[in-house]
């Protein structure tokens, strides 16, 4: 056991007590007899609230199961009225493992003064442990005698916290799985690679994270790791001209697998300078299968596939939006702001392109109706991220500005789905097809949607598929051809 006296210096939310009972947490101003306690409270799912979350119904822990290489940050709160003179708490450190693990800010004295009664220690993993060893703070002290280390009772004092080692497990993703280029020499693009549980900088620095497959030539740079263990900012920049605008240029960046990182959500990006073709943004055919001021709007489809060994059309229906983009995008048409000087709040679409995706949160919505080919597979979208496909399909009008009838071409991308058990695939997916105006306000696409996989269709599959704007559209007649039955994940 290693005994080693730290300082350190926090900030967090000022409290004072209500009583002296097991409810002595519930802090108040009104308190006549100061103390002071560690603070650190989780959310019901156990992860570490931090400053501005709050939750009131839960109280302060003395212990936790640290897995994770993030910093962890352990608050200290003083329950007092405003000081008019500065407190300094002392705390100690004791490890049951290797110091050199970890590193504490600070290391051994608190600092409450004023108005601030909340003070804070950052703990931080400098390299991965191998042992479930541990950590404990201990308050030792105070500079001012009549404030009580500790709460006032002796069920749950909280003048130490001990912090366990467990079992670390550091995954990593794309938050954002594609980005298309202009095609410029000196072309720059930003994006961030995601780590969940944190990372530890020497190990990046050492280990080729990247897989790539180049359509082009280009560079690739990183900010410094700083004090962030969240995230790291790429950047892409472009070290030759592609814009031949009858040409499709894709680059595709993929995480590998290493020993001490996993992959997790989307695992590849996409880099595309896409052909360009001459389209009128006022045919907007993309504005025929969204509405906004719907949050239930939803396209209608179907897709020849095998339900319960026969081969039939079956059905689905997905959330479905359009591609939000920037005004010097030329497919770009105005959605809103038209009225007013202020361009803050102006929203701009892809005239030619759609989505779909939930309006918030962590599900998934049924993209391609692709649940159907799957059984076990995850819904959620940090494990299944391709169901939620933001840009899907891109239409080209007839004579470039006919508003009923064009082609459409599904964009293709890798997409990632998980099973329920932890496996996780890669599918690339594409297809093309038409797409018209009907009677009766309906408006109908049809297209082949295929998807790629050696391991789990053994090379490339595909299905028919119809997709229309609303519900109700008519009966469709039966395909004389095969069709695919859901597989296991």
């Amino acid at each position: 056991m290693n005994r080693i006296k730290i300082i350190s210096v926090l900030s967090i939310v000022i409290a004072i007590i209500v009583s002296c009972s097991k409810d002595d947490y519930k802090l108040d101003t009104k308190s006549v007899d100061p103390f002071v306690r560690f603070n650190f409270i989780t959310s019901s799912a156990g992860v570490p609230l931090e400053y501005p979350a709050v939750n009131t119904a839960r109280v302060p822990e003395n212990t936790y199961e640290n897995k994770s290489v993030k910093t962890l940050k352990i608050p200290i709160t003083l329950s007092s009225p405003t000081l008019k003179e500065a407190v300094r708490v002392n705390f100690s450190t004791v490890t049951s493992g290797d110091r050199n693990v970890f590193s504490i800010e600070p290391t051994s004295e608190l600092l409450f003064e004023g108005n601030k009664l909340t003070d804070t220690v950052f703990v931080s993993f400098d390299k991965r442990w191998t042992k479930k060893d541990s950590i404990t703070l201990k308050l030792e002290d105070i500079s001012d005698s009549n404030i009580h280390i500790g709460n006032l009772n002796t069920s749950a004092p909280n003048d130490n916290f001990k912090i366990h080692l467990g079992e670390v497990k550091t995954t990593y993703t794309f938050p954002e799985g594609e980005f298309s280029v202009k095609g410029e020499k000196g072309e720059t693009i930003d994006f961030k690679v995601n780590f969940p549980n944190g990372f530890i900088p020497s190990e990046i620095e050492n280990t080729n994270i990247f897989d790539q497959i180049d359509g082009f030539d280009y560079s690739l740079t990183h900010d410094d790791f700083g004090d962030n263990r969240n995230s790291i900012n790429y950047h892409l920049t472009l070290l030759e001209d592609i814009q031949n605008d009858d040409v499709r240029y894709e680059s595709f960046i993929s995480l590998n697998e290493t020993e001490n990182y996993t992959t997790t959500g989307n695992s590849i990006l996409q880099i595309t300078k896409p052909i360009r073709v001459p389209r009128d943004i006022q045919a907007n055919p993309a504005a025929n299968f969204y509405n906004l001021s719907d949050s239930f709007y939803r396209t209608y489809g179907a897709h020849w596939f095998d339900r319960n060994g026969t081969c039939s059309w079956v059905t689905f229906n997905a959330f479905t939006f359009p591609v939000v983009t920037t005004k010097n995008n030329p497919d770009a048409i105005q959605y809103s702001g038209q009225n007013t000087t202020d361009t803050s709040d102006d929203v701009y679409h892809d005239a030619f392109k759609i989505g779909f995706n939930v309006v918030t949160g962590s599900a998934t919505t049924n993209s391609f109706g692709l649940k159907d080919w799957f059984t076990n597979e995850s819904v959620n979208a940090s494990n299944s991220p391709g169901f939620n496909i933001t840009s899907a399909l891109e239409f080209f009008p007839d004579n470039g500005n006919s508003k009923t009838t064009g082609s459409v071409l599904v964009i293709p991308k890798f997409i990632t789905i998980g099973g329920s058990n932890g496996n996780s695939h890669r599918i690339f997916i594409s297809g093309e097809g038409t797409y018209r105006a009907m009677p009766n306000g309906f408006y109908e696409i049809s297209f082949e949607l295929k998807l790629k996989n050696e391991k789990l269709f053994g090379g490339t599959v595909s299905s028919q598929y119809r997709i229309y704007n609303k519900t109700g559209f008519p009966t469709l007649a039966p395909l004389n051809e095969s069709c695919y039955k859901a597989i296991p994940l």
